[in-house]
């Protein structure tokens, strides 16, 4: 009997931060590990925890921790530096000091009254146990949303949520309930509470954004980190990535708008045993083994302690009394417990008593009480609170808060400022009703990380606000609206860019990414061919260069679709991109496809441009599948037509792969020339990135001719070139080749330095195909120092990470990799040889990033490898 919360024993532990508070064992830990605390200092952080929230003044922390013996204030001083010296918390970002006032725990605190005993993580799963523990799968950050206030009223919850996801015979647990229930906050603390038994991780992943079904297994590849491929369903490649690995969590947020896709769901279980989902949602999944998990209200007691709470929070120092007591228990009653209603009265304490607050409420409610009765109960209780909170705006802030509803994942300060006063209707300055809107709690205010504020709006809040802006007529003009917004952002991608610009930009899109899908959307189910075309054309730079191969793919190839015989000069664009994306996933067949579809195109138009650049795009496509006759005649027949044109950059360009392909021939005389043409043109053009590519081609050239010397040269130059632009994907690029030839020289820890430096660079830009040439570069190191199974290890890495995003190394490239590791095959046996390569295959990009960059000689493995 759930209602039985009272007869509980008190929580046992405190989770907040990296830090458990042990209650019972009288304790703090980090990562399991004790962390010592004098006892006083110790009480002094059980008290601040078990108050969190509220402000503690300094007599009655005295008192609490000190209760039989008179203290000054310096005892309390010392214990709190101390206390912060031990937590790391020098920002003050767990505890905090209100000058003159006293403390307040700030940090969200989870409680736990859960046994001491739990089942080991080989019990999760009613699988047979081995002889030994499943392997260690490197941990990724597990993407938790992160609790700003302590989970109120939950515990049983908890532990019963917690209780039957251990439950061998339940693999899929979802927890149902309506919007505002709190069924997020529930499911993150289920998952903090089980995380250390799931060895081989936990991920979650947020679907609000999504409403297209068809999305869930681009939403769930990127967050899992797998790149899709054209013969393998994506379930198989999750139960390849999680093999051996033991027990794994997958937790999957509001699902309720995406639930066609809970076959998706069914299938992932089937094919990973290891594997256990956790599913939030307002309707359950309906398929074979879910196990159902209503989140009900709150009950009454917890949810006045909720309203205490985020009253304090606009109102420090706000209590429970006799005086407000009833009023606020009346409050509670009448929003039938649900948090995020709650939470929503009770940010009007700072301008109203709850006895005006329960007037307002009473009298909204009884308007509503005729509304629509064929929607769900729960849905009715949830629209009657926001509706009244949505009446305390004034016409301007309504009409601001339903314009916001258009954006998907929240939206910048430019961003609302270029779509929801379009017009000029708005009737109030941006900046002061989005304000406004934050402070009643409308919309919230996410910060990240060195990036733009950006502003968004709960699911559930921002469907009202969405059905305001349909019942206003304003959604097709709303959705134009952030249809332009997106294109203009979309298209500041230009050519034109410098590198540090186009970082920006690419940095933009990610944060827009769910913006500039429903802009596609909305472009695609209207048949705006005009923008449909303009918007998937400028996003081709960001789908490449982020690696958003096989979406990207997929939105040409329906845009082109849709057009039919129209647009003839934009299709040849799509014709062109859709070329080199599927170049990238070395589909080279459908590749040449589309590029020869894209050359009769521009013949038929007479564009000669457009020919000199399908003819370039041709010849590239012809060199990866190695046929180096066609693609010679294709680039020269390009460079004629560039040359004929006064194109002196077509030319430069052309020139430079001509002289890639003549490399690859043995034609290095002319490859020589060519490549020196192409430097002087970009150099006089002032494309100083240009330039450094070619040059550092023609440090391929040289390094292809044994003359190392002339190499380091020119690869050296290369890199300083791409320094001076700011060009961070070239510099990585000349550092993996400096490497090579340091390596070759038997410089080896100058190689490893510049391997080091360019994968960390390709790293940080996201960009895997750089990470697995740094690995490929890391692998004839070791194999150079001797370390034989090291280098297979970081090859297998390297093979499986371009495996898993399809782009496998040109096939002149991968013979010559295949050739370097002949010896260190040859000096391992058959099945030690293939052990260590699944090892280097087993490895996740994370983990592979960290094995490179460790020094051998520190391992004791490297020892065994000698």
């Amino acid at each position: 009997m759930r209602a039985g919360a009272s007869l509980e024993a008190a929580p046992q532990t405190y989770q907040f931060d990296e830090f458990t508070l042990d209650v019972q064992r009288g304790c703090v830990l980090k990562g399991g590990k004790e962390i010592k605390l004098r006892p006083k200092v110790y009480e002094t952080l059980k008290y601040l925890v078990e108050n969190q929230g509220r402000l503690i003044g300094k007599e009655e922390l005295m008192q609490a921790v000190w209760p039989d013996a008179f203290v000054t204030d310096d005892s309390l001083v010392q214990c709190t530096v101390e206390l912060r010296r031990a937590l790391g918390d020098h920002a003050q970002k767990l505890l905090k000091t209100v000058p003159r006032r006293g403390y307040l725990f700030g940090a969200p605190v989870v409680k736990s009254s859960s046994k001491d005993v739990e089942p080991e993580a080989s019990d999760v799963f009613s699988a047979p146990r081995g002889d030994a523990p499943p392997a260690k799968m490197p941990r990724k950050p597990s993407d938790l949303p992160v609790a700003r206030t302590s989970l109120i009223g939950r515990e049983r919850d908890v532990a019963e949520g917690t209780e039957l996801l251990l439950r061998p015979d339940v693999r899929l647990l979802t927890l149902t309930g309506p919007g505002g229930a709190g069924k997020t906050r529930l499911a993150v603390a289920i998952t903090l509470t089980l995380a250390g038994r799931f060895p081989a991780g936990v991920r979650f992943v947020g679907l609000a954004s999504i409403s297209n079904p068809a999305l869930v297994e681009t939403a769930l590849s990127e967050a899992l980190d797998i790149q899709r491929v054209s013969n393998r369903t994506l379930p198989e490649l999750i139960a390849e990535q999680l093999r051996d690995f033991g027990p794994f969590l997958l937790v999957l947020d509001n699902f309720e708008q995406v639930l066609s896709a809970a076959k998706v769901v069914a299938e992932i279980l089937e094919a990973c045993p290891a594997l256990k989902i956790l599913v939030t949602s307002r309707a359950c999944l309906r398929i074979y083994g879910e196990q159902e998990f209503p989140v009900t209200p709150l009950a009454q007691n917890s949810a006045v302690e909720l309203f205490v709470q985020r009253a304090a929070a606009v109102w420090p120092g706000y209590a429970l009394t006799e005086e407000n007591g009833a009023a606020i228990r009346e409050i509670c009653s009448r929003l039938d417990g649900l948090p995020l209603a709650i939470e929503l009265a009770a940010a009007r304490t700072k301008v109203l008593s709850p006895r005006e607050i329960l007037d307002r409420l009473q009298s909204r409610l009884h308007l509503l009480t005729g509304g629509a009765l064929d929607l769900p109960e729960r849905q009715q209780t949830l629209r009657k609170t926001i509706d009244w909170s949505h009446g305390l705006l004034n016409e301007a802030e309504k009409r601001l808060f339903r314009r916001l509803s258009v954006f998907v994942g929240g939206c910048t300060l430019e961003a609302a400022e270029a779509v929801c006063n379009t017009n000029r209707d708005l009737g109030v300055e941006l900046f002061e009703g989005l304000s406004s809107l934050v402070d009643k709690n409308l919309v919230q205010r996410v910060d990240r990380a060195e990036a733009e504020t950006r502003f968004a709006m709960l699911q559930t809040i921002r469907e009202y606000a969405f059905e305001c802006l349909c019942d206003a007529g304003e959604l097709n003009i709303a959705r134009r609206a952030h249809s332009a917004y997106s294109l203009v952002l979309a298209e500041e991608g230009n050519p034109e860019l410098s590198a540090a610009e186009r970082d920006r930009w690419l940095a933009q899109c990610d944060a827009e990414i769910d913006n500039l899908r429903y802009a596609l959307d909305f472009l695609f189910e209207t048949h705006d061919l005009d923008w449909g075309l303009r918007l998937s054309i400028a996003l081709f730079r960001f789908w490449d260069m982020r690696e958003h191969l096989t979406e990207g793919r997929a939105r040409l190839e329906t845009i082109l679709r849709l057009a039919g015989n129209s647009h003839p000069r934009e299709r040849a664009k799509v014709l062109h991109f859709l070329g080199a994306l599927v170049t990238t996933q070395m589909d080279l067949p459908a590749a040449q496809h589309f590029l020869e579809l894209e050359f009769a195109l521009y013949q038929e138009l007479g564009d000669q441009w457009g020919i000199a650049t399908s003819l370039n795009a041709l010849a590239i496509t012809q060199r990866h599948r190695g046929d180096y006759s066609s693609a010679e005649s294709n680039f020269e027949r390009s460079l004629a037509c560039c040359r004929l044109l006064g194109d002196r950059s077509g030319v430069a360009r052309c020139l430079h792969n001509l002289g890639n392909v003549l490399k690859v021939r043995g034609d290095y005389p002319r490859a020589r020339l060519a490549l020196g043409e192409a430097t002087e043109i970009f150099e006089e053009l002032g494309d100083q990135s240009g330039a450094a590519w070619s040059i550092n081609q023609q440090g391929d050239l040289a390094r292809e001719q044994g003359d190392l010397s002339a190499a380091r040269q020119l690869y050296q130059r290369a890199f300083s070139a791409f320094r001076k632009t700011a060009d961070r994907w070239g510099s990585a690029r000349s550092l993996t080749d400096l490497g090579y030839i340091d390596c070759e020289q038997g410089n080896y820890s100058t190689a490893h330095a510049a391997y080091r430096e360019a994968i960390a660079i390709f790293a940080d830009l996201g960009h895997r195909r750089g990470v697995a040439r740094a690995l490929e570069g890391f692998a004839c190191l070791a194999l150079a120092r001797g370390y034989a199974a090291r280098a297979l290890r970081l090859a297998a890495a390297a093979a499986h990470l371009r495996k898993l995003i399809s782009t496998p190394l040109p096939q002149d490239e991968q013979l010559k990799l295949e050739q370097r590791l002949v010896p260190a095959w040859e000096s391992l046996t058959g099945p030690e040889g293939n052990a260590v390569w699944a090892e280097g295959s087993a490895m996740d990009l994370e983990k592979a990033l960290q094995y490179s960059l460790e020094e051998p000689e520190s391992l004791t493995s490297a020892a065994q490898d000698q």
